[in-house]
């Protein structure tokens, strides 16, 4: 009975083997297929990764190329404005070559005029001084005679005044109170073109005028002004401070004779 039950038992483990040994031989190969693709999917994630990055690498050139095109865009915009620019410099330089080729050449006429021009104009300041209007004139067309004579080029009609006259130093003094005739003029040249300080003969008190309203302006009399008379007797003390400060001094009331110690 249970050699019976025994046997039974093998056949039935038997028969269960006929179907399991089979499925598990398909389990097997179905094991090996899993590996097989697993390993497939391991390398296509690989390569996938790979394509990634090379897209990232890509996409970074791409925007890298993006951004240099936009600042090369923004240099040519840049150089076209400066080239319009600069179109408009050369345009207005053009006429501006022509005015300075005309000043170049007037400063070389003017230059080779130079040393006679500054003959006339330094003696003139040196020594006609006392001279009326028309003995100065006189004397400006008899030094003009002699210096061409020598061979020194000179400006013809050459006068100190022509020279010398700096048209908004004569507003300045005019607006001052000097008279606006060529000899008032020409005195107020001498006066502070001069090295030696100028006595002043003065019977309308222009003269005196002038100077006083002219030191009134800080911008022609920066250092202070002082105003004694002759017969003031710290004249002499007040006039060596004024040197030294470097202020203007007037002395009024000077006589004939004047005191050597002023010389």
């Amino acid at each position: 009975m249970g050699i019976m039950k025994w046997v039974q038992a093998m056949m039935k483990y038997h028969e269960l083997l006929k179907v399991v040994n089979p499925k598990r031989e398909k389990v097997r190969e179905m094991n090996v297929m899993l590996a097989e693709v697993r390993a497939r999917l391991d390398e296509k994630r690989k390569k996938l990764a790979e394509v990634r990055a090379m897209m990232q690498e890509l996409q970074d050139a791409y925007e890298e190329k993006l951004e240099t095109e936009r600042q090369l865009t923004q240099k040519i915009q840049d150089c076209e404005v400066k080239l319009e620019r600069a179109s408009k410099i050369i345009g207005g330089l053009a006429g501006e070559k022509i005015r300075w080729s005309e000043t170049v050449e007037r400063l070389k006429k003017e230059g080779e005029l130079l040393v006679g021009d500054c003959l006339v104009a330094a003696g003139m300041i040196a020594y006609s001084g006392p001279f009326t209007a028309i003995y100065r004139s006189e004397l400006e067309a008899e030094w003009y005679q002699k210096i061409s004579s020598l061979g020194i080029k000179i400006s013809e009609g050459i006068s100190m005044k022509r020279i010398m006259e700096d048209p908004v130093t004569t507003k300045i003094w005019t607006m001052a109170s000097l008279p606006s005739d060529n000899l008032s003029i020409e005195n107020a040249i001498i006066t502070f073109a001069s090295r030696r300080w100028p006595l002043m003969i003065d019977p309308q008190n222009q003269a005196n005028k002038f100077i006083k309203s002219l030191a009134k302006q800080e911008d022609q009399c920066s250092h202070g002004f002082k105003n004694l008379k002759m017969s003031d007797p710290a004249l002499m003390k007040q006039l060596e401070l004024s040197i030294q400060h470097g202020e203007w001094f007037l002395v009024e009331n000077v006589g004939e004779e004047l005191d050597p110690s002023l010389e």
